[in-house]
């Protein structure tokens, strides 16, 4: 892909966006929150970053998805979850709290597991030689992207709080809106196979989501963690970070390939239509199961 205005300065400063309205929701206490849910915070963990890009591997390969494909697959799964997550588990009635904390810790470490799950995937579906060297320069600005507003929304908050919450309503809306942009156009920048590519890769996109949210909600519960919990998760690792995957699939000096960006652009179009129907389920049970007359 050729750079231009779009790549070089847009991407970044559209996931610079989002990135800053996610710190200026954040205090230092959602980091500290880990030693309170330390057992909800490590089966998240687990899920995310273990048996997450385990499932969606195996989604690639059931589906014998092109490589250009598989790896734009594997690299949403390497992303971490939405801020959205965060509305979509208020209400499903999940605990809210454990959102905010598996949010701000899995954009922490995806830093550091993204480029070996990338590489692998580039390894397994694009063969040997592909993969990309982990080169400081390219670690760097991924950091400098992703961390350092997160960092600065964090300041704000701490120093300014009444102008944190004035700023978060309107980021959050520029947020949404930067996310259909990316969106669209990665849809603009492969008009001319988007329609044989949704039939290639739609299907795994829905899977693998809906695997998902069935990995984030039953994991926990199998664990015996509380259902408040088992629906923060589910809903973390179930909506992931869209916008993320693309700005890495499209940036030059990155991953540099527009057809990466198709997975996540497609799966981002599905996980709010799934999502809203998970929560609706999850919502309406706790609702029968507190309405139930008990047992004599």
């Amino acid at each position: 892909m050729k750079e231009s205005l779009a790549t070089t300065i847009f991407l970044p400063a559209a996931l610079a966006i989002v990135m800053l309205g996610l710190g200026l929701s954040l205090t230092i206490a959602d980091f500290k929150r880990v030693v309170v849910y330390p057992k909800a915070v490590i089966v998240g963990l687990v899920c995310q970053m273990v048996l997450l890009p385990s499932v969606c591997f195996g989604i690639a390969k059931a589906f014998a998805l092109p490589p250009e494909l598989a790896v734009g697959l594997m690299l949403l799964a390497a992303s971490p979850g939405g801020a959205t997550a965060n509305l979509f588990s208020h209400l499903a009635k999940g605990d809210v709290a454990l959102n905010i904390t598996l949010t701000a810790v899995n954009s922490i470490l995806a830093l550091f597991s993204m480029p070996f799950i990338v590489n692998f995937a580039l390894e397994q579906f694009m063969g040997e030689g592909k993969a990309i060297p982990l080169v400081f320069d390219k670690v760097l600005q991924v950091f400098a992207i992703v961390l350092i507003p997160v960092v600065i929304g964090m300041v704000v908050r701490a120093t300014k709080p009444a102008a944190a919450t004035q700023l978060e309503k309107p980021v959050k809306i520029l947020s949404a809106v930067v996310l259909v942009v990316v969106i669209v156009g990665a849809v603009v920048k492969e008009r001319a196979h988007i329609v044989e590519y949704f039939k290639l890769v739609g299907l795994a996109a829905l899977c693998f989501n809906l695997a998902s949210m069935a990995v984030g909600y039953l994991t926990p519960l199998l664990v015996k963690l509380p259902r408040k919990q088992a629906i923060a998760i589910g809903m973390e690792i179930g909506i992931h970070n869209g916008t993320l995957a693309i700005a890495i699939a499209t940036a030059p000096t990155l991953l540099n390939n527009s057809t990466m960006s198709i997975p996540p652009a497609i799966y981002s179009l599905i996980m709010f239509f799934t999502a809203a129907a998970f929560g609706t389920i999850v919502a309406r049970r706790d609702v029968v199961e507190h309405t139930e007359p008990a047992k004599p």
